[in-house]
């Protein structure tokens, strides 16, 4: 009677999990191969590369003041008296310092701006792939570019009808690209403010 009543419960339990699993449809999709077929990612790309120039060109200036200065206390060194000589060479030391916090700022604010140009991007696609998962019935969609799935059954790709998708949608608005929008007075756009603002 027991080995009856263990054979039924396995049997439900398993006709149970069949019909779960069934019921939940799991796709996956590459979301950098998505955003990189983006044409916004490539709008992106380009205003970064042009405030990383800005940024480079700034540093530029700034170097060659520093070597102008060096080479100039460098050629009258010997003339200067011990006071001036000393001077000199803190003026040197604090225009190299100034330099090097430049640097190390001028990074990290690249890294906010890319951000900042990126999550317009970013929100389009997670739109886009909430719209084709609820139209298709999915109840999972995996992101296959980040490595973090360690075993998962065969899925649909829904990366071609996601693509489809985006055409249909308006072009996601980046900061600072030509012909941009400014959002309307009150409406948040969830950037990171600039700084010094």
């Amino acid at each position: 009677m027991k080995n009856i009543v263990k054979s039924i419960a396995i049997v439900v339990l398993t006709v149970g999990t069949i019909s779960i699993s069934k019921a939940q449809k799991i796709a996956h999709i590459s979301l950098d191969s998505l955003i990189t077929t983006m044409a916004e990612s490539k709008t992106a790309q380009e205003v970064a590369q042009k405030y990383l120039k800005d940024l480079e060109n700034q540093v530029a200036t700034m170097d060659n003041e520093l070597q102008t200065k060096y080479a100039d206390y460098m050629k009258n060194k010997d003339t200067y008296s011990a006071l001036v000589a000393s001077t000199k060479e803190s003026e040197l030391q604090d225009l190299n310092k100034r330099i090097e916090d430049f640097k190390a700022q001028a990074q990290q604010d690249y890294q906010r701006k890319y951000g900042e140009l990126s999550k317009p991007i970013y929100d389009k696609a997670k739109k886009a792939i909430d719209m084709v998962a609820k139209e298709n019935g999915y109840k999972y969609v995996l992101d296959t570019s980040t490595g973090n799935v360690l075993y998962s059954e065969a899925a649909d790709d829904i990366l071609p009808i996601v693509k489809k998708k985006l055409d249909t949608m308006e072009p996601a608005q980046i900061p600072g690209a030509p012909g941009a929008t400014k959002p309307a007075p009150g409406v948040k756009t969830g950037g990171a403010k600039p700084a010094g603002k």
